[in-house]
């Protein structure tokens, strides 16, 4: 059980799609319910027999997926607790994407075993279209004072919007990026590359509150219909199109910050 109130309102986001076109702080009043169940399936799980692409040796648990954790903890004390258990599982660790610079994470003490995943943009693309979220340049500042307090740090290239000069503001990014953060940020830094999937319904709701950043969001000559698994109509970048646009991204990680393993990309 969960209750919420709004903070953030991404244009492009996902989870206001299935909680009333809002972005919600969630409060969850069975955290013990939670701990006991997590506690009990990270047991049964054992060692990870083999690396993927979360973790090379972890089973990850994504704690925020509906939500945003660094919000939350403004509120209650549940993503705290979570943190708090995954000190004691050595097979596994917590997980969860942050738009948002919540300092009170800093002492938490997680012992490695949560893995902060900064969300990151060009600041263009951010002012409209990351509504209400902390800074990118306050993101990367925070990286280091992060991994400094004991957390994984990955980063998220999220959602990679192709416009004009898309690939020169991610270029100039990368370069904010790799002067921002320091030697012990970098030998352990991942990132996932998401490019954006969009919806017809956040459309249309965006048409009427946020009309701009659909001209950037709603690009029907790039894209192409995609039906959900929940039945919704769905957007995203033309496939061949697509192909190109992910390796060109990639490939402008590679050069700029080479260190950065891509753990995805898609």
């Amino acid at each position: 059980m969960s209750e919420t109130l709004s903070q953030m309102a991404c244009a492009y986001c996902y989870v206001p799609r299935h909680k009333g076109y809002s972005n919600p702080i969630t409060v969850f009043a069975n955290i013990d319910k939670i701990l006991g169940y997590v506690q009990r399936h990270a047991a049964r799980q054992g060692v990870k027999p083999a690396g993927n692409e979360c973790d090379p040796l972890a089973w990850v648990y994504d704690i925020g997926e509906n939500s945003d954790c660094s919000v939350d903890a403004l509120l209650s004390d549940n993503v705290r607790d979570l943190v708090e258990l995954f000190r004691w599982i050595p097979t596994a660790k917590a997980s969860f994407a942050t738009k948002y610079v919540n300092r009170d994470l800093l002492d938490w003490d997680p012992q490695g075993r949560t893995r902060v995943r900064f969300s990151l943009m060009p600041q263009a693309d951010a002012k409209l279209l990351d509504i209400r979220t902390s800074p990118i340049a306050e993101r990367i500042a925070a990286i280091d004072d992060f991994v400094a307090a004991g957390y994984e740090v990955h980063v998220n290239f999220s959602p990679v919007v192709v416009r004009d000069g898309w690939l020169e503001a991610w270029a100039e990014l990368f370069g904010q990026l790799d002067a921002g953060i320091g030697a012990a940020a970098k030998q352990q830094l991942a990132c996932e590359v998401i490019f954006l999937t969009h919806n017809r319904d956040l459309h249309e709701v965006n048409l009427g509150w946020h009309p701009k950043a659909e001209e950037l969001l709603w690009r029907p000559e790039l894209q192409q219909p995609k039906r959900s698994q929940n039945g919704s109509w769905n957007v995203r970048y033309r496939t061949g199109s697509k192909g190109a646009y992910v390796q060109a991204l990639t490939g402008l990680i590679a050069e700029r910050i080479p260190y950065c393993r891509v753990r995805y990309a898609f």
